[in-house]
């Protein structure tokens, strides 16, 4: 079971204004900072997802948020867009995985992979 998860950025700012929006939709927000350089993501008080100030680019990392509605997906996937994310696969069925697995996906400003999914 995964507790958290930090993948490395290269403009925390930046950053910061992009999973503000992309992550609204689906109930997560800002809760925490560690200075100027981390930026913790979450639900309640729990912080469970965390950004953080890199030097070099870092690409590859894929995170899935898991939410009960296919709407959500929806409207994760324009506010991503509309903060500045690119469009790495459009909401909808992705039946190879399971019949009812309902995606989007959007590369962030540093090229990470942020999904939305709805197994329902």
């Amino acid at each position: 079971m995964l507790d958290h998860v930090t993948i490395g950025v290269r403009n925390v700012e930046r950053s910061k204004l992009f999973y503000d929006a992309a992550l609204k939709p689906l109930g997560i927000e800002r809760l925490y900072a560690e200075g100027e350089a981390f930026a913790g993501y979450g639900i309640g008080s729990k912080a469970f997802f965390w950004i953080g100030q890199r030097e070099e680019p870092q690409t590859g990392t894929h995170v899935a948020f898991a939410t009960e509605e296919r709407d959500v997906v929806d409207r994760f996937h324009q506010a991503a867009l509309a903060a500045g994310g690119v469009d790495n696969g459009v909401p909808g069925l992705r039946p190879h995985y399971h019949s009812s697995y309902y995606g989007a996906f959007i590369l962030d400003p540093d090229g990470h992979n942020i999904e939305a999914v709805c197994h329902l």
